[in-house]
């Protein structure tokens, strides 16, 4: 009698303890996605994107882009979307004029961000230490220089 009220007891302690690990197990992979997105988002200065303006609108990208064709480095279609052929037409001309962006892949990333940062104090816009960090002084002088054309 006794063994059969242990196995019972054994049995009720481990339904009560798989019910309460596919509990606590859904709640974690719930909050998980979440916590890894935050992450993710917050790592980065400046990112892999589709289309990265730095900050610039439409109007001031297409400034940008239209400089960049009429430099002859064929930035493509001046959509005021910075996108992979914006960028390399960006690193083309950042190569060609000695401010060493490395490679021409459309990537924005700090090599690029900081032959932007030595450009743009060439021109006389105040971008700050060329750190290859897209803070908040490299955007507002990429957005004063784009306030016209070229």
């Amino acid at each position: 009698m006794r063994t059969s009220l242990t196995r019972t007891l054994v049995a009720a302690s481990a339904v009560v303890g798989i019910a309460a690990g596919g509990l606590a197990s859904a709640s974690v992979s719930v909050a998980a996605p979440q916590q890894a997105t935050k992450l993710a988002v917050s790592s980065r200065p400046a990112s892999v994107l589709a289309v990265n303006n730095l900050g610039l609108n439409t109007a001031r990208a297409k400034n940008w882009q239209s400089c960049l064709n009429a430099w002859g480095f064929n930035a493509g279609t001046e959509d005021g979307q910075l996108g992979t052929n914006s960028w390399k037409a960006a690193q083309r001309m950042l190569n060609a004029w000695g401010y060493n962006a490395g490679t021409e892949d459309g990537v924005v990333g700090p090599n690029t961000i900081r032959a932007l940062q030595k450009f743009l104090n060439a021109v006389g816009e105040n971008a700050g230490t060329p750190d290859g960090i897209a803070g908040p002084q490299t955007r507002a002088a990429f957005w004063n220089y784009n306030a016209t054309g070229c």
